[in-house]
């Protein structure tokens, strides 16, 4: 019997009609939620992926602003525009795209975004507050995975999550946030020894890595969860991921494909996080009367 497939494409059309459901409504009371994305350089898988979050807020009414820069911009200019942006009452969200070029610091960049417009969710004040358990602009990729599973009834309380990648913007972050939720976490690297010995005792088994087709079904336990977040382009030009989806899904209870699996869900969070900052600026509550609420 095939896993069910999490369609990472359906779920977040459905998640964004309802936003824009709620920036009409934040319209009505003189609230314009808007997002400022800072592009330095010109990195086409960058510029497409900005592209693509512009044209998202579009669809649901919400501003968007990109501002290129050259790559020459130096490391206090792009300070000096944050230090503009941070402090712009219009500007409800602040995202700097990832990677910046060699010359400026991206630690030093990310410190500088205010945290309470730090919608891409990667401030040490935001990761501090997530790992205390307290409320927060999430990390848009885990924030979308744990969305995922919520949507599908998957409980992860009590369950052995293995994470394989422990990179700052995906692997550390869900593991934290499945922690969070009761799961038992193991985080498996590449200096990890016995690998597969981890990796089949996952009731939840998140993949973030960056080698195509790296996960098969020998791998994975009967009736696991497997998130697939990789994102590969092989010579004929097509996308695949981590997981050698086609062996997996006859083993897996639940899997997300590549593409329309992880990909979506994680610009459809970074617009929730831009309506969680304009409400939070604007001291409009939505079931909620603080930050920790």
């Amino acid at each position: 019997m095939s896993a069910h497939i999490i369609n990472g494409r359906e779920l977040a059309d459905d998640l964004r009609a309802q936003m824009k459901d709620e920036v009409s409504k934040l319209h009505e009371q003189g609230i314009y939620p808007s997002l400022t994305v800072v592009l330095v350089g010109e990195n086409p898988a960058s510029l497409s992926y900005v592209k693509g979050k512009e044209r998202a807020s579009k669809k649901i009414g919400m501003h968007s602003n990109l501002i290129q820069l050259p790559a020459s911009t130096s490391e206090q200019q792009l300070l000096g525009l944050i230090d503009q942006l941070n402090n712009d009452t219009t500007v409800h969200g602040i995202l700097v795209q990832l990677p910046l070029p060699s010359h400026i610091s991206e630690d030093i960049i990310i410190e500088a975004i205010s945290p309470a417009k730090d919608v891409d969710g990667f401030h040490p004040i935001s990761i501090g507050r997530m790992i205390a358990g307290k409320d927060t602009f999430l990390p848009c990729t885990p924030y979308g995975i744990m969305t995922m599973l919520d949507e599908k009834g998957i409980t992860v309380e009590g369950k052995h999550a293995v994470i394989l990648g422990r990179s700052r913007i995906v692997g550390k972050p869900i593991g934290q946030m499945l922690l969070n939720r009761h799961a038992t976490v193991t985080y498996c690297h590449s200096r990890t020894k016995q690998l597969d010995r981890y990796l089949q005792q996952a009731d939840i088994l998140i993949v973030a890595i960056g080698q195509a087709h790296f996960i098969t079904d020998k791998q994975i336990k009967e009736d696991a969860v497997v998130i697939d977040v990789g994102i590969n382009r092989l010579e004929d030009g097509s996308i695949v991921g981590d997981v050698d989806f086609d062996s997996a899904k006859e083993k897996a209870s639940y899997i997300t494909p590549v593409p329309k699996g992880v990909g979506p869900m994680t610009i459809t969070m970074l617009l929730q996080n831009t309506i969680k900052a304009a409400r939070q600026m604007n001291q409009v509550t939505n079931g909620s009367t603080s930050r920790d609420g």
